[in-house]
């Protein structure tokens, strides 16, 4: 998860880099570092959701052994 953020930030750090040489100037610069911005929290809202689905899976499925242990095996 770590190394997509980090790819992620590669990515779009060298694609600046590259427009920035290309254009010669500065002008771009909010613009660019607003799109590095968004990226960096697209990535972590992704990594986010997909930690929170997985705990919430966990936990359910703990849950429901409980419930059934509780039960007294389901049968």
């Amino acid at each position: 998860m770590a190394d997509l953020i980090v790819i992620g930030y590669v990515l779009s750090r060298s694609a600046a880099v590259r427009l920035r040489r290309r254009l010669g100037s500065d002008r771009g610069e909010g613009v660019i570092s607003t799109a590095i911005a968004v990226l960096i929290v697209a990535f972590l809202g992704a990594a986010m959701y997909v930690i929170f689905t997985q705990i919430l899976t966990s936990s359910g499925s703990k849950a429901s052994t409980t419930v059934d242990n509780i039960g007294g095996g389901g049968g």
